[in-house]
């Protein structure tokens, strides 16, 4: 009904959106919106896994604030059809930015921030947990992983091993970032304590030959733009550089052919914010394609799937923050 609905305003925002690309750009092909259930819907992923698409979601009254947010999962065959295969809630707790990755033996491994807020204030208690299931709809007890007060945001696993980076630090204090190492995606082990000011939502991926990407936003105190570092096992040496823009729920896909394709918030001028999908290199970033999107926004899945590059979203631009789904051509 979301996806019928939608239709006819998604067709005029993509030829918003595609009119103005050269022939070389990247194209919208499609886009749905796949689920509005809650108030506020945000925080998105998309794994594919055994022959179905799983998404998440963070689903509550408003963005945060004292809310209790839950983590919505969605299930689909076709990546058209959604219907919701659980609701994860917590009496008391605000269950935030949820991902989701496949495990080494097959599972599904859901990782979420977890915050207790004390007051309406922005002072909270926060810790990270994990909670596992083999079909999308049954999942264990969550469990916390590290200590209070590191927020593990997302992990990439690689040769039987998850590896992610926790931001420690809240409201004034500048965060700090440090890189882990987990066999189990429960236990984890330090490898390395970064030197990076204000490093905050982290997403890491391995080339082929094992080279490790790591696409950072800065935040605290006077914000700053995103970094980019790179780093070769045992991943204890990095080296950065400073982008020429600010980043919001970054993320990006190294591509078979060795392409890199990031997204991001698009911050503009006052408030203005889109999501874009960018060109990547491990030194550099720029935008090509501006997804339908505006006001609270970002936090984007992606995958490569049947030559197509899928992005799961969340952006209030319509009545409310709800999740959308496109799918792109990439320039050949």
């Amino acid at each position: 009904m979301i996806r019928t609905a939608f239709r006819l305003c998604a067709a005029i925002l993509l030829l918003s959106a595609a009119g103005s690309l050269a022939a070389d750009s990247p194209e919208l092909v499609s886009l749905e919106k796949i689920s509005d259930r809650a108030d506020d819907n945000s925080f998105t992923v998309l794994p594919r896994y055994t022959h179905k698409w799983i998404g998440v979601c963070r689903a509550g009254k408003k963005h945060a604030g004292g809310d209790n947010g839950a983590v919505r999962v969605l299930v689909s065959p076709d990546g058209e059809s959604w219907k919701s295969s659980a609701l994860l809630v917590a009496e008391g707790l605000d269950l935030r930015d949820p991902k989701i990755s496949v495990t080494p033996d097959g599972r599904l491994m859901l990782l979420m921030g977890v915050t207790l807020w004390k007051d309406m204030k922005a002072t909270r208690e926060i810790c990270s947990a994990v909670s596992f299931s083999a079909d999308g709809h049954n999942w264990t007890p969550r469990k916390q992983v590290l200590s209070n007060g590191h927020w593990l945001w997302r992990v990439t696993w690689h040769k039987q091993a998850a590896f992610g980076v926790s931001k420690l630090g809240q409201g004034n204090i500048p965060k700090q970032g440090f890189l882990w190492k987990s066999s189990d995606g429960v236990h984890y082990e330090l490898l390395h304590k970064f030197k990076v000011p204000g490093m905050s939502e982290t997403t890491l991926r391995f080339a082929a030959d094992g080279k490790l990407t790591a696409m950072v936003r800065r935040t605290g105190p006077g914000g700053g733009n995103g970094w980019i570092g790179t780093s070769r096992s045992p991943y204890h040496t990095w080296t950065f550089k400073e982008t020429d823009r600010k980043f919001g729920g970054p993320n990006f896909l190294i591509l078979p052919n060795g392409q890199f394709w990031a997204t991001s918030r698009l911050y503009g001028k006052g408030e203005y914010r889109r999501t874009a999908l960018f060109e990547m290199t491990p030194e550099s970033i720029k935008p090509v394609l501006t997804l339908p999107s505006g006001g609270d926004t970002s936090y984007a899945g992606m995958v490569w799937h049947d030559g197509l590059l899928w992005i799961s979203y969340y952006s209030s631009h319509e009545e409310k923050p709800s999740i959308y789904l496109a799918k792109i051509r990439l320039a050949q």
